[in-house]
């Protein structure tokens, strides 16, 4: 489950350092690329699917089963930090009067992997060793002290978003059972992860550019950009973090990120997004071998939790 560097793969520490990153001028004409290339399947390396799913990413199958409770959707880049965000965000969720459950349904009986992890998630989640590539797809709902489901939560292999590995990125169509939870019936809170550690000008470009293609429902959908591996270097007043500058450093790093997201007005513009600083914790080497994992404050999950719930109830 550990949180990875993009550029290295090995596992990420608390950043101390943060630098800035000029991208490509001309990535806000995001909205006009022109995808033509199939989407190609990765699924040699993510568990859980048949021989057929592997052979043929637009095989794979979901089922969102509940079309009205809104999806949080966790989007980002092979080791972004997405499974060690859900787990983070999981445990902040079950000390404060929720509780949070797998969907069954979400893959088919066919899939023994998917009903493992459904059957250890509480164990996964309370585990403190840092192990990489421990959920493949993943939907759990959030659910009130009177079982009432908040909303649903995805976490699913970020091949499928953008591969930094594959040169025809952007231009590789999203695959079938992307579209099935794009076009499902509940609001989509589309969490985008970004991070100080991308440094690669030309795939930030690029991931730019994916992000403005991921069919955002602009009348339902609500945007968050999730600000990942964040640290002490935004803390410059004893309010938190300064995120007027943290704003602009992620300008800095993708440029034209915000962009995609901005409604114009009769006089200027508005954001159609939210920021969100984070961190899951750290990552301690073990001399047995793996990582030991740590959570870190919960400032980071509440504020998360804290954002979802607003934007569930808006």
């Amino acid at each position: 489950m550990a949180e990875v560097n993009l550029q290295t793969g090995a596992p990420a520490q608390n950043n101390t350092t943060v630098g800035n990153v000029a991208t490509d001028a001309g990535a806000q004409q995001i909205t006009t690329v022109d995808a033509t290339a199939p989407a190609l399947s990765s699924g040699k390396s993510i568990k859980g699917l048949s021989d057929v799913e592997i052979e043929d990413v637009n095989a794979i199958t979901v089922t969102i089963a509940d079309q009205i409770s809104p999806v949080v959707v966790l989007f980002g880049p092979p080791s972004c930090g997405k499974t060690m965000t859900l787990v983070r965000l999981v445990r902040y969720i079950n000390k404060n009067g929720f509780s949070v459950e797998p969907v069954r349904e979400f893959r088919p009986e066919t899939d023994k992997y998917y009903r493992t992890m459904c059957d250890n998630f509480p164990t996964m989640i309370a585990s403190n060793d840092a192990a990489p590539g421990t959920f493949s797809f993943m939907l759990v709902r959030v659910l009130d002290k009177n079982r009432t489901v908040i909303c649903q939560i995805l976490e699913a292999p970020g091949e499928y978003y953008y591969d930094p590995n594959n040169d025809q990125e952007p231009n590789v169509n999203f695959p079938a059972y992307y579209n099935t939870i794009k076009n499902s019936g509940g609001r989509k809170i589309w969490c985008f992860i970004v991070e100080p550690s991308w440094k690669d000008r030309v795939q930030a470009n690029k991931y730019v550019q994916k992000i403005g293609r991921c069919g955002v429902n602009r009348r339902r959908d609500k945007i968050i950009f999730l600000i990942n591996k964040v640290d002490g270097s935004y803390a410059y007043s004893t309010d938190g973090i300064n995120m007027k500058s943290l704003k602009k450093d992620i300008s800095d790093w993708y440029d034209g990120i915000l962009k995609i997201f901005r409604r114009k007005r009769v006089i200027g513009y508005i954001d159609d997004f939210c920021i969100v600083p984070f961190l899951t914790g750290t990552y301690t080497k073990k001399y047995s071998g793996g990582y030991s994992y740590q959570a870190g404050p919960d400032e980071y999950p509440r504020a998360l939790w804290d954002k979802i719930m607003s934007l569930v109830r808006g």
